[in-house]
């Protein structure tokens, strides 16, 4: 194969992750806390068939080199953490995080999870609960007898209970930070766990050491914006297109050689 069909090629593999990585962006638009993710490009290594500074004559050094590149590839994909827009609902349970942190949820191999995702339910014990079932941690145990609940801005979570027994305070949600939460792994259902490169995570009481404060009754929506995406869907496209005519014309060339030999 020509080496330029190759390098159109290696763009064509790589406008297509794009394109995946938009779509799944765009697919989750309602998804409440996602981030979108963004995919970074890399060009490929490069023949060097002549280095910069070679020494042409005994006098003189070349002040260019001759490098060839071999074409491009996705490196990875970053989620952006940005602030998405707040939406109230006026659900109790419901509860948004302005600023940084992630609330922790107790999965069932023994690890925790981690999640902008604050649309809470009760289990049949009266926990605080994913929508999928997993256990916020720490456990909040909200009582039977209850006829209102309020969570504070530091987390702090009371209920007034039924037949005058007053405000009492049952529970403290804790936040985690990350030194890197680009580096989180992305698990599927709002979930995203620790690695190496996220660091490990700092947990704090809500507006504290850097941590973002609750909003009770909202939910953060997803930061994904619809015409920022579409208008990186066409340029997507445009970029496919110019990499299969890259490919269309290489081919005409080898066609012409071939005839005319």
């Amino acid at each position: 194969m020509d080496a330029s069909m190759w390098i159109a090629k290696t763009g064509l593999d790589a406008q297509q992750t794009r394109m995946s990585v938009i779509s799944n962006n765009l697919a989750n638009v309602n998804t409440t806390g996602f981030k979108k993710d963004r995919a970074n490009f890399e060009d490929m290594l490069y023949q060097k068939l002549r280095q910069p500074g070679a020494q042409n004559t005994a006098d003189a050094q070349a002040p260019t080199g001759l490098m060839l590149g071999t074409g491009v590839r996705i490196v990875a994909t970053e989620k952006t953490h940005a602030q998405g827009s707040l939406v109230t609902t006026k659900n109790a349970l419901d509860m948004s995080i302005q600023g940084e942190g992630f609330f922790q949820i107790a999965q069932s191999d023994g690890t925790v999870a981690y999640t902008r995702d604050g649309s809470f339910k009760l289990s049949s014990t009266g926990q605080l609960v994913t929508s999928n079932g997993a256990l916020l941690q720490p456990a909040i145990t909200i009582p039977a007898n209850v006829m209102s609940i309020a969570i504070g801005q530091d987390g702090t979570v009371s209920v007034e209970t039924a037949g005058g027994g007053g405000t009492q305070v049952i529970g403290q949600i804790q936040l985690a930070r990350f030194a890197n939460p680009s580096g989180l792994q992305a698990a599927g259902q709002n979930l995203l766990k620790e690695t190496p490169a996220s660091g490990a995570p700092q947990v704090s009481t809500p507006g504290q050491t850097g941590t973002g404060q609750l909003m009770q009754g909202a939910l953060e929506a997803s930061n994904v914006n619809v015409v920022e995406e579409m208008v990186n869907m066409i340029e997507t496209q445009r970029a496919y297109e110019i990499n299969s005519k890259a490919i269309s014309a290489v081919d005409g060339m080898l066609r012409f050689l071939n005839n005319n030999m």
